[in-house]
């Protein structure tokens, strides 16, 4: 199973299915999740977090307006209030995700994506 965490209206998200739908030569079932409008829980979010790897801040858009007003870029502000930040403003969830055979990469640039399928 293929899940790509997507927003229809961001190029590179739409890049990144494409993408996806041309390196999926075994016809692997994909998920598409519109994640602005089935918005991933904190237990989701850590889950996705964990696949990822890396500092938490690297999967939020920390140019987004919400992150500024609700002062996320302060270094006090623990994890689990990150991700009760993110569960709560769905924009702050960097895009796309995509998650295959229990690993994740961030679609910025598209071309990411195709390390999951090497």
């Amino acid at each position: 199973m293929i899940t790509i965490y997507h927003n229809p209206r961001c190029s590179k998200s739409r890049a990144t299915c494409d993408l996806v739908a041309d390196a999926n030569a075994a016809n692997e079932p994909v998920e598409v999740v519109e994640y602005l409008k089935t918005v991933p829980t904190v237990e989701q979010l850590k889950s996705l977090h964990a696949l990822l790897g890396g500092p938490l801040r690297d999967m939020m858009r920390t140019n987004e307006t919400e992150y500024a007003e609700l002062g996320l870029a302060d270094e006090n502000v623990s994890d689990d209030q990150l991700y009760a930040a993110i569960a709560k403003h769905p924009t702050l969830l960097q895009r796309p995700i995509v998650v295959r055979n229990g690993r994740a990469v961030i679609g910025r640039p598209p071309e990411n994506v195709a390390t999951l399928f090497a």
